[in-house]
């Protein structure tokens, strides 16, 4: 049984159910009618009744304060500041569709509200053939629960259980769902577990939803391991298991866990992650929690029953910023701790660059190594995302800072990697357009604060910050998907389904093993060799990619002792005029002659074996 909601029942009543355990009396309000609870076990309050079918408006009174809507509602259809409604249960069963392996996720990260000129689950639908034949083969929909007005980023959900109405609400999210399904792409739904928005909660009305004795960047932290606990757990673990069980997500990522603080011996994560993975058996499909996390903490990977966290992967920071800091070139804010294209190396081939070593940004040493041998789907790997594009570039995308060009080295470094590979909309054609902060607040005085504190933020770190509130800085932010098909672009996104295709089709890169990886930097020439190995017993060759990201420096002569050894056939090549389409590279005899590379190259190479069926 739910514990949290209201639940359209198979005889046609509905079942009310709120916590609100300091409440003696709770009043349910439902069209033109008051309908009283009776206090149940563990300080919820429930009552049954007819006449409440799906669509029905309904708020509560707690001990004649109020109305407040339903903090566990699963549709709010006229925004924060409205009334509830009752939502029909959805029982999918089991279907055709049994989900993806995280080993074969490559993820395209998107906002709804801009990805389309629509702005809702319909006009991302729409693109999901265009997503699928750009070689994505996951969706992930930054967050979706209701938010003030109808411009946010999504972190600013006050409702979690319901879907934001002006994106299509629960059944815009579950026909986008089942559209993707069917061309065989995976959803990934963003979720905020660390902190509830600052308008439009009701949480603090019925319990203690937050801490007393912590508190987050965004403000209060959630209450997980103090006083009434439980129920605010259980509340947070059953909306996972709702987008799993009833809107067919997927895979959940994890907000900033880090900022879920708990002291507990029985941590709420691993709480999380077990209820999650057992509500995809019941659905009969391979599901997954991705966590995003500043601390470089491998526990947070590691099997519930080894001791762990049970989260199947989580997002590597330390990969950008090495990545990062090896094309601009930038030492402030958290770029500080990282070496460019040294680093590069590191995080390609352990994953963690800050692994116990000293951290400028955290003034101590910082994080833990993975194991000697992990599995690189525990880590998500990215060039961009929607926070690192407005917070380290001020809004600005790659594209537009380094230009076109720039992107094949980048594309190469992010989608060969022995990790799992995301990018944000658009980056697989390189789109310019600005991705920025931005709100649609009602509360002016919130407004303002955002407006001053996004400014001061931003403001030793390039243009100032447009306003989050004005609606043109919403609609700047909205990519121009037509440049997919422009010249310059076609290529780059060409260049995109060709890696993925060898992704795909050679097991030195279908096989997530970074301990069989060898990266090799060379910081003179800003130079990335990366080679990758199968398991022997797959017999199957190596491939290398030979990346250079130095676009001011020119044409420079790089060592290639990393192909020592082998013969190389060269299956993709920019910016490497010594190294042609279909050349060869023969390392058999003497280390390889070192090669003339452009200031921005990516070159690809499989291993020639003469004992191939072809005689390669």
């Amino acid at each position: 049984m739910s514990g949290h909601g209201a639940t359209f029942l198979d005889d046609g009543t509905t079942r009310f159910r709120v916590w609100a355990p300091g409440r003696d009396r709770v009043t349910l309000l439902l069209d033109g009618r008051s309908v009283e609870l009776q206090r149940v076990a563990d300080g919820f309050h429930e009552v049954v009744t007819h006449g409440a079918g799906p669509g029905t408006r309904y708020r509560y009174l707690l001990d004649g304060e109020g109305p407040y809507a339903d903090p566990a509602a699963r549709s709010q259809p006229e925004g924060v500041h409205g009334p509830s409604a009752v939502v029909a249960r959805r029982r999918p069963g089991v279907g055709a569709w049994r989900g993806l392996p995280l080993a074969a996720y490559v993820i395209c990260e998107v906002h709804v509200g801009t990805f389309s000129a629509a702005g809702t689950f319909a006009g991302v639908a729409d693109a999901v053939d265009e997503i699928a034949d750009a070689g994505y083969s996951a969706i992930e929909l930054m967050p979706v629960a209701e938010f003030p007005g109808t411009r946010n980023w999504g972190y600013d959900g006050v409702f979690p259980f319901a879907v934001q109405s002006s994106y299509g609400g629960p059944d815009g999210l579950a026909a986008l769902v089942a559209h993707a399904h069917r061309r065989g792409v995976a959803v990934v739904a963003d979720v905020v577990y660390n902190h509830l928005g600052p308008e439009g909660s009701v949480h603090d009305a019925f319990g203690p939803y937050h801490s007393d004795r912590y508190t987050t960047p965004w403000g209060p932290a959630i209450n997980v391991d103090g006083p009434g606990s439980d129920a605010v757990r259980s509340y947070f673990v059953e909306h996972a298991c709702y987008l799993v069980s009833e809107l067919g997500v997927d895979a959940l990522r994890l907000d900033a866990v880090h900022e879920i603080l708990d002291r507990s011996a029985s941590p709420f994560l691993a709480e999380l992650t077990s209820a999650v993975e057992a509500a995809g058996r019941a659905a009969g499909r391979a599901v997954a929690v991705i966590a995003e996390s500043a601390a470089n903490d491998p526990r947070l990977t590691t099997p519930v029953a080894a001791g762990g966290l049970g989260c199947g992967a989580s997002w590597d920071d330390d990969f950008h910023h090495a990545l990062r800091s090896t094309l601009t070139g930038e030492r402030d804010r958290w770029f500080a701790d990282f070496d460019g294209v040294a680093d590069l190396a590191r995080a390609t081939g352990r994953g963690f660059v800050l692994a116990g070593r000293r951290s400028t940004a955290f003034g101590r040493r910082h994080g833990a190594p993975m194991p000697e041998r992990f599995d690189g789907a525990r880590l998500v790997v990215y060039a961009q995302n929607h926070d690192q594009v407005a917070n380290a570039g001020n809004g600005a995308r790659l594209a537009s800072l380094l230009g076109t060009e720039a992107q094949y080295p980048v594309a190469t470094t992010v989608l060969l990697a022995p990790y799992l590979p995301l990018r944000f909309m658009g980056e697989e054609y390189g789109e310019t357009a600005p991705f920025h902060f931005f709100t649609s607040y009602g509360d002016d005085d919130l407004a303002a604060t955002v407006r001053a504190g996004r400014r001061a933020e931003l403001a030793a770190h390039g243009p100032a910050a447009p306003d989050p509130q004005d609606p043109a800085t919403h609609e700047a932010s909205r990519p121009d998907r037509s440049l997919a098909a422009a010249p310059g672009h076609r290529e780059l996104l060409e260049w995109q389904r060709e890696l993925l295709a060898m992704r795909r089709g050679e097991p030195a890169l279908s096989s997530l093993d970074p301990s069989r990886t060898v990266a090799t930097a060379d910081p003179a020439t800003r130079s990335l060799v990366v080679v990758r190995r199968a398991d022997p017993a797959l017999a199957a060759p190596a491939v290398a990619t030979i990346c250079r990201f130095a676009a001011r420096d020119g044409a420079a002569t790089v060592a290639l002792d990393a192909l020592s050894g082998a013969r190389w056939e060269v299956r993709a090549s920019r910016g490497a005029p010594g190294l042609a389409r279909g050349s060869e590279v023969d390392g058999t005899r003497h280390a390889p002659a070192p090669v003339r590379l452009d200031g921005i190259a990516a070159v690809v190479l499989v291993e020639r074996r003469s004992d191939r069926p072809d005689g390669a």
